[in-house]
């Protein structure tokens, strides 16, 4: 791991995009299109996933694909000392994709999905249903033109 950042080096990279775009390859066609020995790509792996860099194998699924189509970011700002409990209520609605703490206007940012604009009400009725949550603010998301995403990051890390 010669790079700067001690994270990924060039090989990680590239063994992070080959996964990425065939996430089903296995290590043996992995360590073929590397040219590196089959040993290399499960140390690589296994460094890999014990850093945190890479976090899982699983599916990549579409919320829209299986029948949420509306997508929505819920600012709240929450009752001193309420966080915990804000916390676990929150991960107690299936249609709560992520919830990031944030600085600035609110203190939390929570990424909801819903089956329409109608089921959108329903789902943030859910969300604000607790006492520890004072204020929020949502804005629906009209499109998304730069999904989320991380090889070009990867890229630039293993490059330095």
């Amino acid at each position: 791991m010669g790079s700067t950042n001690d994270t990924i080096d060039p090989l990680d990279g590239r063994l992070i995009r080959l996964l990425a775009e065939e996430p089903r390859i296995g290590v043996l066609e992995c360590s073929r299109r590397l040219q590196v020995a089959r040993g290399t790509v499960q140390a690589r792996l296994d460094r890999l996933q014990a850093k945190g860099v890479i976090g899982g194998f699983g599916p990549e699924v579409d919320p829209a694909a299986i029948g949420y189509p509306v997508t929505a970011f819920a600012t709240l700002e929450i009752s001193q000392g309420q966080g915990a409990d804000v916390r676990a209520h929150l991960a107690s609605v299936p249609e709560v994709l992520e919830l990031h703490t944030i600085t600035g206007i609110g203190d939390m940012l929570v990424r909801i999905v819903a089956r329409s604009n109608a089921d959108l009400q329903r789902v943030i009725d859910r969300v604000l249903g607790f006492d520890g949550i004072v204020r929020s603010s949502t804005a629906i998301v009209l499109e998304n033109p730069v999904p989320y995403r991380i090889l070009p990051l990867v890229d630039q890390a293993a490059a330095e």
